[in-house]
């Protein structure tokens, strides 16, 4: 990036004005100044918060902070709102009343916490798959999982099964790394960036620098910006071309440009030889057991054939001269093609011609030849050098780093469809057709990542009663031997991940939790422990009925079906009043906490970097840390690594302690900066004045990366070894990128009943056809119905100024924005007789919703939307009754089923993509009925109001008032 520039200009203060207040031109904003980082949304930029008199008095961007430079968005500076909101929880809860009610005494933590431990200790004795522990919106999952490790339950997860594993997933079984916030453009040199679903996503802030840095570059620099999105909002609206394609096409339009670039030879070979999988040879045996696994040597190597020894060799060796195309034969007889080959055969085929595909994704053809042909020029004419003498993995020296300047991101748009693994899937394909993976102008990995692929973790069963598990719950299977089932192929969690119906699930299923607990499917459980995941509300799929299954008991025994419920938050939420114990957090300006290279680091492409926060304010409530609750709880259970030999806590002093103490591996922490003797990065003892550095330096740490390890990271020796040093890798070995995916390959050939642990029956063509090596297109489940009856697709997009319920509660944002509209093309609806502000009922083949409606141009034609997280139960959040977002906000939510139709012998599989379990959010089809007009007006459902037991707000809003007493008198 260039240096910031800051430009100011010296005003003249304007003269007094008679009976006016005097205008201070340098107000005191505050006596104390203090870092830490946001928490108003994913994106974790530093921040400066100004106190006076104890209180927050206003909060900046801290320029010094790798993330944001100073840049703060709306979110973050009403942090302030989100700090004293009337929404805030000021005790332990205890349920008195029937569950969805809201009718709670308050206790004291010490009743709180024997409560817990009581049921907890009980689960653990007997069965600890019994407890189901799940984490919403959190940045602490490296605390999280291995506290629910130590436990021994298998059965947690955090969020990002319903957010954002078909991205990791698809990443990290292809190309080591992902999109998201753990990857991005190389925003100073790239000449051609795609973003495909993006909308204001993680990494707001930086992509918004990016992308003005690149809208900023003089002409002979410029790079153009196309956004493919199916709503022409935010990114979408600055884009120099936007392609609005119908809603889970973004995966057939990219088969439909490598179609073009294979078939125009405009691919980088020499990139694909040196380090993708396309030279390894395919085993060709049909019928037989390895037909489609990688032919190997007595060693395990992969086997390419040498053109120059003309012979079977391991694909590893350095300078082996592989050949492409061809059939070989192997050294035991059978037959063998090159990956690239099944590749060229793949995607030549017509069916992915411009031609073919157009009329289906909603773009024309000559438009998807037309960005094909500007991709392939960017590469190919426009490559660029940075002159860097680096070494590659195989010790080979080289004088510089020859750049493709294309770069591609992507996020929830194609997330969050059941086709979305292998939308991501081709999208990374044609980044490696391109030669544009982490080279100047390309695409950039974030430390940690690149990683092995595959990932040397699996995912860990239970192991018995008062039994830690033997390693992690969420990891990356390799084949069918690794899933989590029983004999009978019955799924092990109670989400039914590492099943047979989402093999690479690895983030879980987070939205499947209630469902499966309240049915007892595949078995039931006596305790769900959910920590800021609103899943009665925004955060579900089929909102009602996931509300009346919290809330179901047996009719036999009378008893909740789901026997008890921990909920933990630090505000009222719809949640909360289905809890039967409720345990009060902090806000983020209250606590310790860390962003950690262990978990969702804050990297960018140049450096590592790890953040944390400090409690900048004492709490007023009797409310504590969800992490020291933890722990405590952790200590009480008697958990392993959470207590010492005698019993008593290991970190008596909560996360504080933790953080400095607590070691992954020797040497290797929570936190990388300051360890040792202080002067030690990643690597080194713990320091007991580490936090105190991390305060001093602004409460981040940062390591550039070397100039001649910050390209190729896959194959750099030179990276390799920085890496090494900060412990975030073990090895020197070349990470290989994986055109064809032969775990994948390995679950395909179970679907075809090869193999010694074989799914079945009735899931064996799922597996056939949704776990091709290659990646491929098939339309999201969504389109099952019939077009004829539910015509438009429905999806979300984020709003700047909101991150799901937290914005949506914050005084001030609610200023910007308190209710929703559904948003339509305007030839859509004047087809369909609508006009801006008619009311409409949005049906599903699940259900319906009641919404005004908005007409616009920049939306795909077939496409409604509308922002997420508006819409709020009436009470909730400690917002009146008749809040407008009650009465004039909506939830597609209420709409999409969380199962699929049953199949032919009634079974519903999970709303999700069959490889990786992803919740389909935008499968969700449609159709529109206006409303009569007694309906219009307010939006449905609509459901009892809640009543939080907490002080109501002011009706008038005057925060800042008592900071001007005494000020600009008259």
């Amino acid at each position: 990036m260039t240096t910031r520039r800051i430009v100011t200009e010296l005003h003249r203060a304007p003269e007094p004005v008679p009976g006016e207040p005097a205008i201070s031109t340098s107000p005191e904003t505050g006596d104390a100044v203090k870092t830490t980082t946001c928490y108003m949304c994913a994106c974790r930029c530093g921040i400066k918060v100004h106190l006076k008199d104890g209180r927050v008095r206003y909060i900046e961007g801290n320029r010094d902070h790798p993330v944001n430079k100073g840049v703060l968005c709306a979110k973050g500076s009403a942090g302030i709102m989100t700090q004293v909101s009337p929404a805030r929880l000021k005790k332990p809860l205890l349920r008195v009343g029937e569950r969805g009610k809201g009718e709670f005494r308050e206790i004291e933590w010490e009743e709180a916490l024997r409560i817990a431990t009581m049921w907890l200790s009980e689960i653990r004795a007997e069965d600890p798959r019994k407890l189901a522990f799940f984490t919403g919106r959190d940045q602490s999952q490296a605390l999280t999982g291995w506290w629910a490790a130590q436990f021994g339950t298998p059965n947690y997860a955090a969020h990002g099964g319903f957010c954002s594993v078909n991205m990791a997933a698809a990443g990290l079984y292809t190309i080591g790394g992902s999109f998201w916030e753990f990857g991005e453009p190389d925003w100073e040199r790239t000449r051609y960036l795609m973003m495909f679903g993006v909308a204001e996503d993680h990494d707001s802030n930086p992509i918004k620098l990016g992308l003005g840095h690149l809208k900023g570059r003089p002409a002979d620099n410029r790079a153009k910006f196309v956004s493919v999105n199916p709503v022409r909002t935010g990114y979408s609206a600055i884009a120099d071309e936007w392609i609005g394609l119908k809603p889970g096409t973004d995966g057939l339009f990219v088969l439909a440009l490598i179609h073009e670039l294979l078939k125009a030879d405009k691919i980088d070979l020499d990139f694909l030889v040196r380090y993708t999988n396309a030279p390894w040879l395919v085993i060709d045996a049909p019928g037989t057991e390895e037909h489609g696994l990688i032919a190997r040597d007595a060693e395990g190597n992969p086997l390419c054939f040498g053109v120059f020894r003309q012979q079977c060799v391991s694909a590893l060796i350095p300078d082996v001269a592989p050949q492409l195309i061809g059939e070989v034969t192997l050294p035991d007889g059978r037959k063998a093609t090159t990956v690239f080959e099944l590749m060229v055969r793949r995607y030549l085929d017509p069916k992915y011609a411009p031609e073919a595909v157009a009329l289906q994704i909603g773009i024309d053809v000559a438009t998807i030849k037309r960005i094909a042909a500007e991709l392939a020029h960017a590469a190919f004419e426009q490559a660029i050098e940075v002159k860097t003498e680096w070494t590659d993995w195989a010790g080979r020296k080289h004088d510089r780093f020859v750049g493709r300047p294309v770069s591609m991101h992507a996020m929830r748009g194609i997330s969050a469809h059941s086709n979305g693994f292998d939308t991501c899937r081709a999208i990374h394909l044609l980044q490696m057709l391109l030669g544009s993976i982490d080279c100047p102008g390309g695409f950039r990995y974030k430390p940690p990542f690149p990683r092995a692929i595959p990932m040397p973790q699996l995912p860990t069963d239970a192991t018995g009663p008062l039994q830690p598990l033997k390693g992690p719950p969420l990891g990356f299977p390799l084949g069918p031997e690794h899933l989590l089932v029983d004999a009978a192929g019955k799924a092990k969690r109670i989400d039914k991940a590492f099943s047979w119906e989402a093999p690479l699930s690895s983030h879980g299923l987070m939205h499947m939790v209630i469902h499966n607990a309240w049915a007892g499917d595949p078995y039931p459980i006596d305790t769900l422990f959910l920590y800021m995941a609103n899943m009665a509300w925004n955060s579900a799929m089929n909102t009602s009925g996931t509300m009346a299954k919290l809330a179901d008991k047996d009719p036999a025994t009378g008893e909740y079906k789901i026997p008890h419920f921990i909920y933990v938050d630090a505000y009222y939420s719809e949640t909360v009043a289905y809890a039967d114990l409720v345990l009060p957090d902090t806000t983020y300006l209250e606590r310790w906490d860390c962003i950690s290279l262990l978990d969702r680091p804050i990297c960018d492409a140049d450096g590592a970097a790890d953040a944390i926060r400090q409690p900048v304010l004492q709490p007023d409530r009797d409310v504590r840390p969800f992490q020291d609750v933890l722990l405590d709880l952790g200590a009480r259970l008697g958990l392993p690594n959470m207590t010492n030999a005698d019993g008593t806590a290991k970190y008596p002093g909560g996360l504080k302690d933790y953080l400095i103490h607590h070691q992954r591996r020797p040497g290797v922490g929570m936190l990388a900066g300051w360890r040792g003797n202080g002067e030690e990065s990643g690597k080194g003892a713990p320091n007991p004045n580490q936090l105190d550095r991390y305060i001093e330096n602004g409460c981040h740490w940062r390591a550039e990366i070397p100039d001649n390890a910050k390209f190729f990271r896959h194959a750099n020796r030179d990276y390799f070894d920085w890496a090494i040093g900060l412990g975030l890798k073990d090895l020197r070995d070349q990470i290989v990128l994986q055109i064809y995916s032969e775990p994948l390959r390995r679950f395909q050939r179970a679907g075809e009943g090869f193999g010694a642990k074989l799914p079945p029956e009735a899931d064996r063509a799922r597996l056939r056809e949704r776990f091709d090596p290659l990646p491929d297109w098939h339309p999201p489940f969504g389109e099952e119905v019939d077009d004829k009856i539910y015509p438009l697709h429905a999806i979300t997009q984020r709003p700047m100024h909101m991150y799901h319920s937290w914005g949506s509660q914050n005084a001030w944002l609610r200023q910007i924005q308190a209710e929703n509209a559904l948003f339509m093309h305007r030839g859509t609806g004047e087809k369909l007789g609508l006009a801006d502000g008619d009311w409409v009922w949005i049906e599903s083949p699940h259900s319906r919703v009641k919404a005004p409606v908005k007409l616009m141009e920049g939306v795909n034609p077939d496409t409604v939307w509308t922002w997420n997280a508006i819409g709020k139960r009436a009470g909730a959040w400690n917002l009146a009754p008749n809040a407008p977002e009650a009465r004039k906000g909506f939830l597609l939510n209420h709409v999409i089923s969380e199962l699929l139709p049953p199949r032919e012998d009634g079974y519903r599989y999970a709303n999700a993509d069959p490889v990786t379990g992803q919740a389909a959010w935008y499968d969700l089809k449609v159709r529109l009925v206006k409303c009569a007009p007694e309906e219009a007006g307010t939006t449905a459902p609509a459901f009892p109001a809640l009543r939080p037991p907490l002080q109501r707000p002011p009706e008038r809003l005057q925060y800042g008032a008592r900071f001007r007493r005494g000020r600009n008198p008259r």
